[in-house]
């Protein structure tokens, strides 16, 4: 009897992680992530000691398995129930609230820098955001440090994971031409995105952590002063305009919003990534970018 190849079952799972967006290892000995406690995600987090991993720890092929009535289940304990007096600041927030407070943080922060440098050290130093620690990268801003128009994307992906900076990969490199056609360049414009750090597999972000990322954001945006905001793609349009409608009927009106003590022209278009997948719909953004070059020559 012929033994079965696994061989191209292993190609297949490969190709099926490709699809889903995972192209790199965090690492390559598991980690517990139990282990981590309340810490959150970036902070205060022992890794263990990949020099000092015994030899025999690794699984013994040639091992018989146990048999089934050998194996037993541990029971579970239950914790007793506690005075207020006993409970301690460790035990882990429950989302909302964990969202809240990082929110809170970053409005904190974010309210003392009064540089985009000084921005920059603040956002790196900020552990609220759970996408930094799977991230390589913090991914600032590139273009004018102020400029009349704004872009604001939806979030770093790989390409810029791995140059620390928004919009350098094909979606970045179609932007730069989408901008040469109504004559601009990068040092004419201030390009971000509403989260700082890549979410994994290239996924949108959470409202969690865009609402994590939104104080520096927001700061970001009294500081370069535009004119003009360009929210780029449907997930960019909700978090800067506060609409939840979607990109097509969103796209190419013109609306307000609150930048500090400013109130700002801004307007949605289709994000570059999307025109990649789809060339028919860039004669849309055609007349976005019209409409973006008649309003700069009248503001």
């Amino acid at each position: 009897m012929t033994e079965p190849r696994f061989d191209l079952d292993i190609f297949r799972i490969i190709d099926w992680y490709k699809a889903a967006g995972v192209d790199a290892a965090l690492d390559d000995l598991p980690v517990d992530w139990l282990a981590r406690g309340p810490a959150a995600p970036g902070q205060g987090f022992a890794w263990p000691d990949r020099q000092h991993v015994p030899t025999d720890s690794a699984p013994n092929a040639h091992a018989p398995m146990p048999r089934m009535e050998a194996l037993s289940v541990a029971p579970i304990k239950l914790a007793q129930k506690s005075s207020p007096s006993q409970e301690t600041s460790s035990v882990r927030p429950q989302t909302p609230l964990a969202a809240s407070e990082a929110e809170t943080e970053a409005r904190r922060i974010a309210a003392t820098a009064p540089t985009l440098a000084a921005l920059e050290v603040a956002l790196r130093g900020f552990n609220g955001c759970s996408l930094k620690a799977t991230a390589k990268n913090l991914c600032f801003y590139r273009g004018a440090e102020t400029a009349r128009i704004m872009l604001i994307g939806e979030a770093p992906g790989r390409d810029e994971d791995l140059e620390g900076k928004p919009f350098v990969g094909r979606a970045g490199q179609l932007l730069d031409k989408m901008l040469a056609a109504i004559g601009l360049s990068e040092s004419d414009v201030h390009i971000t995105n509403v989260v700082y750090w890549r979410p994994p597999g290239n996924r949108t972000p959470t409202p969690q952590e865009a609402l994590a990322c939104r104080p520096f954001l927001e700061r970001q945006m009294t500081l370069v002063r535009p004119e003009i905001v360009v929210a780029l793609g449907g997930s960019a349009a909700k978090e800067v305009l506060g609409i939840s409608e979607g990109i097509m009927k969103l796209r190419g009106k013109w609306r307000t919003v609150q930048v500090g003590s400013n109130t700002v022209t801004s307007i949605a278009t289709l994000h570059p990534a999307y025109l990649l997948r789809t060339p028919a719909a860039k004669q849309l953004v055609w007349s976005d970018l019209i409409q973006i070059k008649k309003k700069l020559g009248s503001v």
